[in-house]
């Protein structure tokens, strides 16, 4: 929130420029590389900015640079907690697919035959709309986000019903699997499969199916109502005319299933590396999420499969992740199959005009730096 920052995947390119320092006094390494890509958001005007790296043996550490509060100027915090924003999606379509390998819903089967009558009018129609297309954008529906006033809406909550309703208002932008377009609203309408087939929430799926068993202790979808972050955590900003604006604390329910997830750098490093080394799915579902169409996101080569990327690193290969921007934060978080696992946040959102692509590399330098 808003539509035109919903994900930062969009700008997942681009390499680290290579020290300035003489070679001879040059100081190299990962910590180095990685801090020095911090300083470069900080200087391109975001409050604050942290990584956290997970290394193939499994060690984690993470660098900070800049500030966690603009009034009084403390540092970033440690083990920052912050909303992951659209990050919430890849944890959303495990949970749907492991649903699937419970032989619960099928991928090829639409919508409309598990929630009959939802995704319906101007144009929109839930029976020919799978459920695979919902999870990989290519349903055609409109994102309600693109329409959502966020000062409006940021103490007012919402119910899932609303987003989508919101969403239906526009017909739909092309046939459903005929191309592909990020939208929001497909995921709100993945959280309330996901209620209708278990009874249960959304966030005691996530809870139950994935934080508990990966030990996730900080991560966690806010329920309506639940407007403040624990600490420790950063404050979240904003720009407006008149400067940043703290957005810290707001109802994430406009976000819901799509984006309203808490989470750390560490607890994400964990699920994208158990999720890519196929500790959250059975082989045929982790298959099933990780084929992908290409992703007209501005990247050569990025690609979309169910609520996770693919994306080229500059140092060769590939990670699978997902970036999130909700207003006050904006993250960057994935890993490579038994290697690294990278997290980079910072504390606003929208963000500079330069800072996107900052954030795309500091993400690139946590994966290649050596």
């Amino acid at each position: 929130m808003p539509g035109k920052k919903i994900i930062a995947v969009g700008s997942l390119v681009a390499l680290l420029a290579a020290t300035t320092a003489t070679p001879a006094l040059a100081v190299t390494g990962p910590h180095h590389d990685v801090d020095k890509a911090l300083k470069t958001l900080v200087q391109d005007g975001v409050p604050g900015a942290q990584a956290t790296v997970t290394t193939t043996s499994g060690r984690t550490w993470s660098e900070r640079e800049g500030v966690g509060n603009i009034e009084d100027r403390t540092p970033f915090p440690r083990g920052a907690k912050f909303r992951a924003a659209s990050v919430t999606k890849p944890f959303v379509a495990v949970v749907v697919l492991q649903l699937v390998a419970e032989g619960k819903v099928r991928l090829d089967t639409p919508i409309d035959r598990y929630l009959p009558g939802l995704v319906a009018g101007n144009g929109n129609d839930g029976s020919k709309i799978t459920v695979r297309q919902l999870l990989q954008h290519t349903s055609g529906l409109y994102d309600y986000v693109r329409d959502l006033d966020v000062d409006a809406w940021r103490h007012r909550g919402a119910e899932p019903e609303e987003l989508v309703t919101i969403g239906l208002e526009h017909p739909p932008l092309f046939a459903p699997g005929t191309s592909w377009s990020y939208s929001n609203t497909n995921y709100v309408v993945a959280g309330m499969l996901i209620e209708k087939l278990t009874g249960r929430s959304v966030a005691t799926e996530i809870r139950s199916r994935i934080a508990e068993p990966l030990g996730l202790r900080d991560t966690y979808l806010p329920l309506r109502g639940d407007e403040s972050l624990p600490s420790p955590h950063p404050r979240g900003y904003t720009p407006r005319a008149t400067g940043l604006a703290d957005f810290t604390d707001f109802d994430p329910s406009a976000a819901g299933a799509s984006g309203g997830l808490v989470s750390t750098g560490e607890d994400l490093d964990r699920f994208f590396g158990a999720l890519v080394d196929g500790r959250l799915l059975p082989r045929p579902q982790l298959t099933e999420m990780q084929r992908t169409v290409p992703a007209p996101v501005g990247i050569p080569g990025a690609e979309y499969g169910l609520g996770i990327a693919s994306v080229p690193l500059s140092c060769g290969g590939r990670f699978w992740g997902h970036g999130g921007n909700i207003i006050g934060f904006a993250n960057l978080s994935g890993a490579v199959p038994h290697g690294k696992r990278v997290n980079v946040v910072v504390n606003q959102d929208p963000l500079p005009d330069t800072a996107s692509d900052d954030l795309a590399k500091a993400l690139d330098t946590g994966f290649c730096a050596r």
